[in-house]
């Protein structure tokens, strides 16, 4: 009898924080040999893997037979090192039409049209082998190997709710939602369709680019369509933008894992950076306008975002536009126009300064010397804010917020600030330390609202004397 893999993920397409499962065993091995020892020797690549060669070894583990006699395996501690969030846009991509270089480089969020992606996906393959020695102090060798199917990991993990499908003994949680095809797609993101931005707002969206093969007929995404409406719910105009390389896509797809996911810069700020169609609906009643994926039949192929322009604040409170992580490893966005606080905290050492000159010809006393001093102050900033009334979506949609490791606030539109400076201006790191959340409803507590408290990540170190 061979070496068999009895259990592996139900489907190709897996996250990085959900249990990785594979169960190896090799029955006659197992009963005639000694020391015996699973094998497993794990890849991982941006390309496809290729297990006859060993540029894409990460790790070689090994395991003893348990009491059925098989090895069981779980990798998701091992891959989930080799998936991380984009942060910046990749190369290709665009800002204010400006071409993204390994030296001008942006943050994601300010894509132009479209990015590829550089760390959420990756491949796993494993090449599982049996090894064990004829007699008890006898070399040990492989006595039989076997290959498993080639999975693609995204930087995302599985929420207690996410239902499980078992079939024929192997387990996974379906993603086929995300699959552009004949069906509606879904973006990578839980966020409600309904979304809402400041009209100086960036952001992306984020989806699957990988062929459907449920759907031969069907192209990869061949492109993004906006359509601009008036208050009124009349048509104002509307564009499409093809994916190809000029746009910061791919014209011509192919296995590189880069060209799996891409990201779409679709918020006001982001159309403002180079659409003469959005500039013209900013001055003819723009009031929302919808962000859809087409084939190359203009069907389409994706769910529709509506993202409405917010009404500027007649209170004049200072509007906070958050992005976190979200479960699927792209990025989320929440703007937070009500009222806001900010909060600023110091810690400094002090010393005891001489009163006067001790180190010249004479002493003498001065004003501005001796007594308790600051030898350096540190400064942490604070921002309680707070939501709209929101609905049941967006409010189980937070959790994501409390949940993420990585937050950001995002500053907006900036028509001045020169494409080749350094944008460090736009993404400020912050960590929640709001560390409870309330699920509310509507049957519960009528009106929604929540606050939440970020607190900056980098002290404002100042002088020291």
């Amino acid at each position: 009898m061979a070496l068999t893999i009895e259990q592996f993920p139900l489907y190709i397409l897996n996250t990085a924080g959900q249990e990785l499962i594979f169960t190896v065993s090799d029955a006659v091995t197992v009963s005639n040999f000694f020391n015996v020892k699973y094998v497993a020797e794990v890849h991982i690549s941006t390309v496809d893997i290729n297990l006859a060669t060993t540029t894409a070894i990460v790790g070689t583990f090994k395991t003893t037979p348990n009491n059925a006699g098989v090895g069981m395996f779980q990798f998701s501690p091992v891959v989930e090192s080799f998936v991380s969030p984009d942060n910046l846009a990749a190369l290709g991509s665009s800002y204010k039409t400006i071409a993204t270089t390994a030296i001008i480089n942006h943050p994601l969020h300010l894509v132009d049209k479209f990015s590829l992606n550089d760390n959420v996906l990756r491949y796993l393959k494993i090449r599982f082998t049996v090894e064990g020695s004829a007699t008890a102090d006898g070399t040990v060798s492989v006595q039989n190997t076997v290959d498993s199917s080639q999975y693609s990991l995204i930087n995302g993990y599985l929420k207690h709710t996410d239902k499980l499908k078992l079939i024929a003994g192997h387990f996974g949680y379906d993603n086929a939602k995300f699959n552009m095809g004949a069906l509606e797609g879904q973006f990578l993101t839980n966020a409600p369709l309904t979304q809402y931005a400041n009209i100086d707002d960036y952001g992306t969206l984020s989806f699957m680019a990988t062929p459907n093969p449920s759907f031969p007929s069907t192209t990869t995404v061949d492109e993004v369509a906006f359509k601009y409406y008036n208050s009124s719910n009349g048509i104002i105009s509307a564009e499409t933008v093809e994916n190809i390389d000029a746009n910061g896509g791919y014209t011509t797809w192919d296995s590189d894992t880069k060209k799996q996911i891409l990201h779409i810069g679709c918020f006001p700020a982001n159309l403002q950076n180079w659409s003469s169609f959005f500039a013209t609906a900013m001055g003819l009643d723009l009031s929302y306008y919808t962000v859809r994926l087409l084939d190359s039949s203009n069907a389409d192929i994706s769910e529709t975002v509506t993202i409405n322009i917010n009404c500027p604040t007649l209170k004049g409170f200072e509007p906070i536009r958050l992005t976190w992580l979200n479960q699927w490893g792209v990025w989320d966005y929440y703007t937070f126009k009500m009222k806001s606080t900010r909060t600023l905290s110091t810690k400094g050492s002090t010393y005891e300064q001489l009163a006067g000159t001790w180190n010249e010809s004479i002493y003498l006393p001065s004003g501005y010397r001796g007594g308790k001093k600051a030898f350096r102050v540190n400064a942490t900033e604070k921002i309680k804010m707070n939501t709209e009334f929101v609905n049941e979506a967006e409010s189980e949609w937070f959790e994501e917020l409390i949940n993420s490791p990585e937050v950001y606030i995002l500053e907006g539109f900036e028509s001045t600030v020169s494409t080749t400076q350094l944008l460090n201006q736009y993404v400020v790191p912050v960590r929640l330390t709001t560390s409870s959340y309330t699920r509310k409803t509507v049957a519960n507590d009528k009106l929604m609202q929540y606050t939440f408290e970020v607190e900056k990540s980098k002290t404002l170190r100042t002088q020291s004397v």
